[in-house]
C-alpha cells in the first residue's frame, strides 16, 4: 500500500507513509487486529523471534468512542500472541496530542488517544487480565515527545511505576530530522537531550530509534543504560536515516532490534541492515566489533546476535537470551543441513546466519519450554493464516 508514491516524484516521506497508514488502521475491527496479530506473531517465530513487545495504540473504535470494554483491542493482541505462542511485552501506547506544545491530535488520530488517567487504568486492567501468565509482561509507551506534554508523561510513568517499579517503558525518539526541529523550536533542546534531561530514563527505558543524536546525546544515551531499539529496516524504508551506532557502541550503550511497520520480520535482515550501514558510512568491513576480546572480537555476527540478545530481553523486561538456570526456556534451533551453515561451527554459524543469504534455517523454536515451531511448522499456521486471509480480504474489499 506504501510503495506507490502518494507525493510528487522523490517527495514521499515518513509523513506521506503515516497518512496510508492511519487510513489503513482506521478500518480495523477487533477480530481483523487478533486476525493480523496473530499471523504477524507466527512469522516471527518462525523467523527465529520468541518475544515481540507490542507497541499498541489502536485503542477506539473508528468513530473514537471507547469499545464497551476499554481494553477490547488490547485483549485481543493477548490473544492472538497466546495462539501464536509467543512471549507478549504489552506496550499500551499514550497518545495525547497532535505534536509538540500540547497541539490537539488529528481526526485520523482519535482511535490512538487517551488521557493519563485512562492510561494507566488500561495498564490496571491488563495486568488483572493477564495474572500471572509468564509469558505476558505489561509496561506503556508514552508515544513520543510530539504527543505527550511532560505533565503526561511525568504522569503516566509514575501511574506505571506505582503499579510496577521495574516495568518496561518505550517511547519514540528522533526518529526524523522534522521532529528534531520542532523539539528545538518547542523547547530549546534536542529530543534526546530533552528526554535525558526531564524523565528518569534508566535501564527500564527503551528509546525506540533515537536516529538522530548528536555525539553528547550519544554518550549520555549509552552512559544512561537505557536500550536503543533499533529497527534498521523500517527506517531504511522510510528514510529515517542511520543510527550512529558506531559511536554508541564504542561507549558501552545496549540495543535490541525489532521489525516495527513489519515491512521485514527477520531478526537477522534487521542485524545485517544494521552493521551494513555503518559499513557504508565508514566505508569498510566488520565495523561494529567490540572491543577485542577473545574469539568474540573476530565476528562480527555473533557479536551482533549475542548484544541484540542482551538488550532487547532488557528492553522487554523479559529473563531471556541466555541459557543459565532461572532464565525461561526460549531456544532456536538451526537447521544443520541448511546450505549456508554447512562447515559452520561457533560463531561460525551465528556469521552465515546473520550474513549469508536469504534462506531461513530456522528449523524448531521454543518458547517458555513449549515447542511452537517444528521442522519449519508452527504449531498452528493453517488456522491463523485462514483467519488472516478472511481479515484481509473484508479489508481490501
Amino acid at each position: 500500500l506504501t510503495e506507490r508514491a502518494t507525493a510528487a516524484a522523490g517527495q514521499d516521506s515518513f509523513w506521506t507513509w503515516r497518512e496510508v497508514m492511519y487510513a489503513f488502521v482506521g478500518r480495523f475491527d477487533p477480530d481483523q487486529v487478533e486476525a493480523i496479530a496473530a499471523q504477524l506473531y507466527v512469522e516471527m517465530l518462525k523467523a527465529g523471534y520468541t518475544a515481540v513487545g507490542e507497541f499498541h495504540y489502536l485503542h477506539k473504535r473508528p468513530d473514537g468512542g471507547f469499545y464497551d470494554d476499554p481494553a477490547e483491542m488490547s485483549s485481543r493482541i493477548v490473544r492472538a500472541a497466546g495462539d501464536a505462542g509467543i512471549g507478549l511485552t504489552l506496550l499500551p501506547v499514550l497518545y495525547a496530542r497532535g505534536g509538540f506544545g500540547g497541539q490537539p491530535p488529528g481526526a485520523a488520530q482519535h482511535r490512538f488517544v487517551l488521557d493519563v488517567a485512562q492510561c494507566v487504568r488500561l495498564i490496571e486492567r491488563l495486568r488483572a487480565l493477564c495474572g500471572q501468565d509468564p509469558q505476558i509482561r505489561v509496561g506503556v509507551a508514552p508515544h513520543s515527545l510530539r504527543a505527550v506534554t511532560p505533565e503526561e508523561l511525568s504522569g503516566v510513568v509514575a501511574g506505571l511505576r506505582g503499579l510496577d517499579a521495574a516495568a518496561p517503558i518505550h517511547i519514540h525518539v528522533a526518529e526524523q530530522v522534522k521532529e528534531v526541529e520542532d523539539c528545538l523550536a518547542w523547547s530549546g533542546r534536542r529530543p534526546v537531550e530533552w528526554l535525558l534531561d526531564h524523565a528518569p530514563v534508566d535501564g527500564h527505558w527503551c528509546l525506540v530509534h533515537a536516529t538522530h543524536m548528536t555525539p553528547e546525546e550519544t554518550r549520555r544515551l549509552a552512559a544512561s543504560g537505557a536500550v536503543a531499539g533499533l529497527c534498521p529496516t523500517t527506517e531504511a524504508n522510510l528514510g529515517d536515516g542511520i543510527f550512529p551506532a558506531q559511536d554508541y557502541m564504542r561507549t558501552g550503550g545496549a540495543f535490541g532490534i525489532g521489525s516495527d511497520s513489519h515491512v521485514s520480520v527477520s531478526p537477522v535482515e534487521e542485524l545485517r541492515w544494521l552493521e551494513y550501514g555503518q559499513r557504508l558510512i565508514a566505508r569498510r568491513r566488520n565495523v561494529l566489533l567490540p572491543e577485542a576480546r577473545g574469539n568474540e572480537a573476530g565476528s562480527v555476527g555473533a557479536a551482533l546476535y549475542r548484544r541484540a540478545l542482551a538488550g532487547g530481553a532488557q528492553a522487554l523486561g523479559r529473563p531471556v537470551g541466555r541459557l543459565v538456570p532461572g532464565a525461561r526456556a526460549d531456544l532456536v534451533v538451526l537447521d544443520p543441513d541448511c546450505p549456508t551453515l554447512i562447515g559452520k561451527a561457533e560463531d561460525a554459524l551465528l556469521d552465515a546466519f546473520v550474513f549469508a543469504g536469504n534462506a531461513n534455517p530456522v528449523r524448531d523454536v521454543m518458547v517458555g519450554s513449549a515447542w511452537v515451531v517444528r521442522e519449519r511448522r508452527h504449531r498452528a499456521e493453517e488456522a491463523v493464516f485462514t483467519r488472516y486471509c478472511s481479515a484481509l480480504q473484508r479489508l481490501l474489499a
